[in-house]
């Protein structure tokens, strides 16, 4: 039911979106929303995005490995750093994507995924992100569209971390994986179908 009633809010909310504008304006967002390969497949295919990457933000520790995060000790969480075209798309639609393909309300989990690491967050670099952020989590816990309050943190932006080079494109380079087919894809076909209008062309 929750998923039909998201098709329709963000269906009639995308309907309105404009792309009369001619010049491109780059912003960039941040946000973990678990396992960060999950997040930046999803990302790769929304038209509009110019470039999504894999790392770290959130912690206190400068450069950490993925070894180092994985150990829920250095406070970070496994974000995705994304680049897009705010004549595009926008920092809403960006959101619509995010509570679309990611449970909001579990606390430092998604699924078997468990830890800090993977906690649902939100890391704004100005004010609109903020506001945005804050107006959509409010509006989805108001409609009640989930079955618990949305725990999803919004904090400003401090510091983003890179991942190595072997967590980029991690399911366009691994698909055949078992945690791709059976973790990763689902989230992608979940996203083509609610946002087939909004999808990179190929």
């Amino acid at each position: 039911m929750k998923n039909i009633f998201l098709i329709c809010i963000f269906a009639l909310s995308l309907s309105g979106f404009s792309q009369n504008k001619k010049t491109s304006n780059f912003e960039t967002i941040t946000l973990g929303g678990g396992c960060y390969w999950c997040v930046e497949a999803v990302y790769e295919n929304l038209d509009g995005v110019k470039s999504v990457v894999s790392g770290f933000s959130g912690g206190n520790v400068a450069n950490p490995t993925y070894e180092e995060v994985c150990t829920g000790t250095t406070g970070h969480a496994e974000v995705v750093q994304i680049t897009y075209d705010k004549n595009v798309t926008d920092i809403n639609e960006i959101f619509k994507v995010f509570f679309t393909v990611h449970d909001p309300t579990t606390l430092n989990r998604q699924g078997a995924d468990v830890g800090t690491q993977y906690r649902s967050v939100i890391f704004y670099k100005n004010e609109e992100q903020r506001k945005a952020a804050q107006s959509i989590i409010a509006e989805l816990n108001k409609a009640k569209v989930y079955n618990n309050p949305i725990v999803t943190k919004v904090e400003p932006f401090k510091a983003f971390y890179k991942a190595e080079d072997d967590h980029q494109n991690y399911y366009a380079n691994n698909k055949n994986q078992p945690y791709c087919r059976m973790v990763i894809q689902p989230k992608i076909e979940k996203f083509e179908k609610v946002f087939k209008d909004k999808l990179k062309k190929k």
